[in-house]
Parts: C-alpha cells; sequence; structure tokens
C-alpha cells in the first residue's frame, strides 16, 4: 500500500497559454527558481500567475519579470510581501550563454511557460521562442477547431 500526498505535488501550478498562442515555441529549458518562504507557501496553495511574465537576460544571469504570487494572509504576517517582485532563475552556464546568444543575434525572445513542482522545488519551463503572426494565429486557431470538430465525428460515430 503506497501513501499519495495531498496537494500539487509533482503538478502544475501555472500556466501561460497566451504564450503558446502569441509566439512558436522552439526550444524548451528547466529553470529552478530562487523563492521566499511566503512565495512557495502561496505557491503550494495554487497563487501564482504568469500571464503577463517575460524572462529578462542581463548581466549572464536570467530574471523572471512580470509573474504574480499572491501572499496569504496567514504565511506573511511579519513580512511585506511584493506579488510582482523580480525572480532569479536558475540555469546552467552553458544553457545561459546558449539563451543569450540567440536572443542577442536573432529575433527570439525568451518567455516562461509554465511553473511546477519537481519533488519539493518549484521549477520554471521557460522557452525560446518567435513571434507569430496575425495569419498563423488564424491557422492555428482553425487547426484546433478543426481537430475538435474530428474528434466529435469520431467520438459520435463510435458511440452509435
Amino acid at each position: 500500500m503506497s501513501k499519495q500526498k495531498s496537494g500539487n505535488s509533482g503538478g502544475t501550478i501555472a500556466l501561460n497559454k497566451k504564450a503558446k498562442h502569441e509566439y512558436h515555441i522552439e526550444e524548451r529549458f528547466e529553470a529552478g527558481m530562487v523563492l521566499l518562504g511566503w512565495e512557495v507557501k502561496s505557491l503550494r496553495a495554487g497563487k501564482g500567475q504568469l500571464t503577463d511574465a517575460y524572462v529578462l537576460l542581463k548581466d549572464g544571469e536570467a530574471f523572471l519579470l512580470g509573474s504574480h504570487f499572491m501572499p496569504l494572509t496567514t504565511a506573511s504576517t511579519h513580512v511585506i510581501a511584493d506579488p510582482t517582485r523580480t525572480r532569479k532563475l536558475l540555469l546552467h552556464a552553458k544553457e545561459l550563454s546558449k539563451l543569450i546568444a540567440l536572443v542577442n543575434q536573432t529575433g527570439h525572445t525568451c518567455v516562461p511557460l509554465a511553473l511546477y513542482w519537481k519533488k519539493n522545488k518549484v521549477k520554471c519551463e521557460i522557452a525560446l521562442v518567435k513571434g507569430k503572426k496575425q495569419f498563423d494565429k488564424r491557422a492555428t486557431e482553425k487547426e484546433r477547431d478543426w481537430n475538435r470538430q474530428k474528434q466529435r465525428i469520431l467520438r459520435d460515430t463510435n458511440a452509435s
């Protein structure tokens, strides 16, 4: 008989759905995060958002800007919590140099895609992306709708 923890262990905390719509994702990286105690507690409660977040590469380091971690009233009683503070991302030196080179040379951008738990650590999935044009977004939406319609048709024929 195995015991399972309740809560978000091993699960996704927050997704940036807007990023998949706005950009062509070319390469993904897993980054650790430097967090304060109250931030970890609020993430355990599922109070993190990545909607308007982006990654800033500066002085050979990566930072997560614009993410919003809602402070819990019970967890941050003695600390003045800043929900939108800049958080440092932890990457290997090779990954950082690759990201910096591609962002500076070509028209790439670096955006966060997801926050998730890996064992007891919070990880941020970041991606090297290129912006989509308006017609690309429409084509993606059409394809998504067609796939949904195909699933409905298959489901209806299999149910009969």
